[in-house]
């Protein structure tokens, strides 16, 4: 059975996943304001391939809808996933102006 987290202390926090009970993954997070950085995407070598990383990347999103955040994927999975699939995040995806 897997469950989520989101574990914020002042500004910097994770997400994490937990199967069985035990820690399976994460993504380092920041929020300042309403915009929510995530840094890096973590699955421990044990539970990859499972499909841990995009159940994170769920939790993410529906965190950012919740709290109305924007979402600065500073992380690589999750800026690949938002350039793949950017119908389904545009309404999170904070896309620098250049």
């Amino acid at each position: 059975m897997e469950r989520t987290e989101v574990v914020l202390g002042n500004v910097r926090g994770e997400i994490q996943l937990f199967s069985d009970d035990k820690k399976a993954g994460k993504m380092d997070i920041s929020v300042i304001g309403d915009k929510l950085t995530v840094y890096h995407t973590e699955v421990n070598e044990e539970f990859e391939g499972r499909g841990f990383a995009k159940i994170l990347l769920e939790k993410l999103v529906g965190y950012a809808r919740e709290h109305h955040l924007k979402i600065v994927p500073l992380c690589p999975y999750v800026h690949a996933q938002f350039k793949r699939h950017p119908d389904e995040y545009n309404d999170v995806w904070l896309k620098e102006q250049m």
